[in-house]
């Protein structure tokens, strides 16, 4: 990227991947992403699981009713996971985990989708966060908060349009509405 302007401009959920794996290389730079995301007073109350393994995306694909099912396609998903024991904001912790594991993978050229998994429910009613807690052995204390499917884009998208941008939702020193 040349820049982080670029970065965000470009970086767009990506649902569709091929079938190419993700380089090990890549692997480790996504995790180290994850690791050196902010985390309010240094709690890092977070935890990740990564998952390579085809049968396992297959059954996380199932982890919600609606907007999961690329999971199965993804060459690799980072289970983020938050210990509210830990810190009161792990919530924010981990969601700023997602998103700077999203931004790695498109600064390397993968593309990513964020799959909420927190206060949403499989087909069949049951909590998401159970249904991936049991298929990954999640501990109890830690709660899952997304899942970040990631591969090599099986599409193209394009770049954010700033045409679009809403500026009547910025406001300067209070809100004029």
């Amino acid at each position: 990227m040349e820049s982080f302007s670029d970065l965000i401009i470009k970086r767009r959920s990506m649902r569709k991947f091929t079938e190419e794996p993700v380089d090990q290389d890549d692997v480790v730079k996504l995790l180290k992403a994850a690791l050196m995301s902010p985390s309010s007073k240094r709690s890092n109350c977070w935890q990740f699981v990564a998952v390579d393994d085809k049968e396992l995306l297959k059954e996380l694909s199932h982890c919600k009713e609606h907007g999961s099912s690329f999971l199965a396609d993804a060459a690799l998903a980072v289970v983020v996971c938050g210990d509210p024991l830990a810190s009161d904001v792990w919530i924010e912790d981990c969601a700023v985990a997602s998103i700077m594991i999203q931004l790695q993978a498109e600064d390397l050229g993968l593309g990513s989708c964020w799959v909420q998994i927190r206060e949403r429910f499989t087909a069949a009613g049951m909590p998401s966060d159970d249904y991936v807690r049991g298929i990954l052995d999640i501990p109890l204390q830690l709660q899952v908060v997304s899942i970040i499917a990631i591969g090599h884009k099986g599409m193209e998208r394009k770049p954010f349009n700033e045409e679009n941008l809403q500026w009547e939702k910025i406001h300067i020193n209070k809100m004029n509405l």
